[in-house]
């Protein structure tokens, strides 16, 4: 484990406490589930990101292939 020292906004962290003392979870506890469920988020965005560049990449050539493939006589 490593060690952070963090400094929250005071409407945060007051946000926070009254969570934590709702739910009795810890405040390390808490913070550590925040910060992997933000992680999954932003991993997503990233993926998004890259997909979405992909594809432009790729649509030109994947618009070529389909035009080919309308050109193509079935009936023989």
């Amino acid at each position: 484990m490593k060690t952070l020292s963090l400094k929250l906004n005071d409407t945060i962290f007051g946000e926070t406490e009254k969570i934590l003392s709702d739910t009795k979870q810890s405040r390390n506890g808490y913070i550590n589930e925040a910060i992997k469920f933000y992680n999954r988020v932003q991993k997503r965005r990233i993926l998004e990101k890259m997909l979405i560049t992909e594809s432009k990449l790729v649509k030109k050539d994947s618009l070529e292939v389909l035009k080919e493939f309308e050109e193509v006589d079935y009936a023989n």
